[in-house]
């Protein structure tokens, strides 16, 4: 009889499982957003309003992660950058981190493995000037370390060994995830640990055995221009991976590859920039990037790339790397925006200072699309310096009396009349709202803060294409087709300084006005043959909708690009799952 009801309830058990099943771990992902052409270039409107189908980036799982803006003190560790990768899904995950120089140049990749609902931290100064990446505890001192010993890879170094079912238990690896994630990298090789921390401080330097670039090639920013001369500066990207691989983001193979990047939204993360250097004393951290797929799940790029359908997004996060006119946007990845409203406050009471933290996109392109072959150092180390000074379309300066200053008094008092001069931004940076580049703060009100309206977006004409640049596929780029707005992020860092430096520090997103679907936003009434007004992207004041020049969907035979907006941008998702769910069995 106990066998009986032994063998009922087991029974029972795995009814129960293979029910919940259909919708929990062996529930595949369908494509949310397949893309479908309407009449005339009109997409039908969404069936849903889920967040998943949306251009709008928001603090939710995703399929990368962007950390705009990273510094680290290499001599006395007095500054730091901690990030933190959060797996929120039940199966395992590969996180493939790049770190980037300020002028968009890839200097290291390495993969973490994560299990299923697993995190993992990581202090940059551990990697730039130790050479450590997450060091098993296992006597082999290699591997990257897991919080959860027992399901799945195990703490330990070069004979660590993984749970079968969490190495089987993610249907979209590729068969070799097995073997190349056995053995992950615990330490850096002396010989590119030396030229990555080069390249991140002194901005060159990046020499090593294996790699093409002089020590006078300069790929970021020189020592001169970061907080000390010995401050490593640049960002980050985590992607999920269907395998543990050791391409860059800028290898077109890393697209079009089986062991390139997934579309799974499952990563969350997070930082904090420690700084304790005398006279600051202060810490800040942020929600990272979270940068979604859309459509997200399914398989690697290389068993689904189309020429068309691959997403209904116009353009890409990465599709000045991932793009060719055959495969536009295979990444899938959201666009990030171009217009910002930033908070400033500087002096007062409080003697608060205001930097911005800025990532911006850059002209340079994949190595050597549509190479499959991996990432040669040779073919872009050269090119980076075009990403030194992107050029920015408009900054406006407001009080709290509504009064606003640009970096053209208006009125000229003069002749010739002065003209704005050209400002611009490398790829990632840290400035005070004092810099030369903002308008000054010097208002009749005597306010000490307000609110900077940024139109970060290159101006039209500034970009380099392809034809101008073998190798470099720029925001505009004639042979794609695209004519829209560079993508940008902003993070507005408060700080005390002066009688309260050290006292306190936070920091925030600055609020996009438009998101990476808005299309180009021209100059506003405040300048010199401005024609908008300064509002939100969809905004009807006296000058009309501002809302700039058309964004089509790559490959929409009925969308071409002109001075009229586009308004039937949409993206329409494919549920079949249960109600708000984006799964099916």
């Amino acid at each position: 009889m106990k066998k009986l009801i032994a063998l009922a309830a087991v029974a029972i058990l795995l009814v129960a499982g293979s029910a919940s099943a259909q919708w929990g771990r062996h529930a595949v992902a369908k494509p949310n957003a397949t893309f479908a052409f309407g009449a005339a270039g009109i997409a039908p409107g969404p069936s849903t309003t889920n967040n998943d189908d949306s251009c709008d980036i928001s603090t939710a799982p995703a399929a990368t992660l962007l950390l705009p803006y990273f510094e680290v003190e290499t001599a006395s560790r007095a500054t730091t950058t901690f990030f933190t990768i959060t797996n929120t899904s039940e199966l395992p995950q590969i996180a493939h981190v790049t770190l980037w120089t300020d002028w968009s140049f890839p200097v290291l990749d390495f993969n973490i493995y994560l299990t299923g609902y697993d995190v993992q931290s990581i202090d940059l100064y551990d990697i730039i000037v130790n050479g450590t990446i997450a060091p098993g505890s296992g006597t082999g001192g290699t591997g990257i370390s897991n919080t959860n010993s027992t399901n799945g890879k195990t703490n330990g170094g070069s004979g660590s060994t993984y749970n079968s079912f969490n190495m089987t238990g993610n249907p979209n690896w590729v068969a070799a995830a097995v073997a190349n994630c056995d053995n992950l990298p615990g330490a850096i090789r002396p010989d590119i640990l030396a030229a990555v921390k080069s390249a991140l401080v002194t901005g060159s330097g990046y020499t090593f055995t294996g790699g093409a670039c002089t020590s006078s090639t300069n790929v970021g920013s020189p020592a001169t221009s970061h907080t000390t001369t010995t401050t490593a500066v640049g960002y980050a990207t985590i992607d999920v991976a269907a395998d543990c691989n050791q391409l860059f983001p800028s290898d077109y193979g890393y697209y079009n590859t089986a062991a390139g990047i997934l579309f799974d939204n499952v990563l969350t993360g997070d930082y904090q920039i420690l700084n304790k250097a005398t006279g600051s004393n202060y810490a800040g951290g942020n929600p990272l990037v979270h940068i979604r797929a859309i459509p997200e799940g399914g398989p690697s790029p290389a068993t689904v790339n189309t020429p068309t359908g691959t997403t209904n997004l116009p353009y890409t996060f990465y599709s000045r790397y991932s793009s060719t006119a055959a495969l536009p946007n295979v990444d899938r990845r959201q666009p990030l925006p171009s217009v910002f409203a930033a908070r400033w406050i500087q002096g007062g009471p409080l003697a608060l200072n205001t930097n911005f933290r800025v990532w911006r996109e850059g002209v340079t392109g994949a190595s050597a699309p549509p190479a499959t072959a991996p990432f040669t150092v040779a073919t872009v180390c050269t090119n980076a310096s075009q990403n030194s000074a992107l050029p920015i379309t408009e900054l406006v300066r407001f009080d709290e009396h509504e009064n606003f200053l640009t970096l053209v008094a208006s009125g000229c008092q003069t002749s010739p009349c002065p003209t704005a001069p050209v400002v611009s931004l490398p790829e990632s940076s840290s400035t005070s709202t004092t810099a030369a580049i903002y308008p000054p703060a010097n208002f009749a009100s005597g306010d000490v803060g307000g609110w900077m309206y940024m139109n970060l977006a290159q101006p039209s004409g500034t970009f380099v294409t392809e034809a101008a640049n073998a190798g470099a596929i720029g925001p505009q780029n004639t042979g794609l087709g695209m004519l829209r707005a560079s993508q940008n992020w902003v993070i507005v860092a408060l700080s005390g300084s002066g009688s309260t430096a050290g006292q306190y520090g936070v920091d925030f997103d600055a609020t996009w006005l438009g998101n990476g679907c808005s299309g180009r936003v021209p100059l506003s009434t405040l300048q010199a043959g401005g024609t908008f007004p300064i509002g939100p992207v969809g905004y009807t004041g006296t000058g009309g909708p501002l809302s700039g020049v058309l964004v089509c969907p790559a490959g929409d035979p009925g969308c071409t690009e002109t001075a009229t907006t586009y308004t039937n941008l949409t993206v329409t998702p494919n549920t079949t799952g249960p109600a708000g769910s984006n799964q099916t069995p």
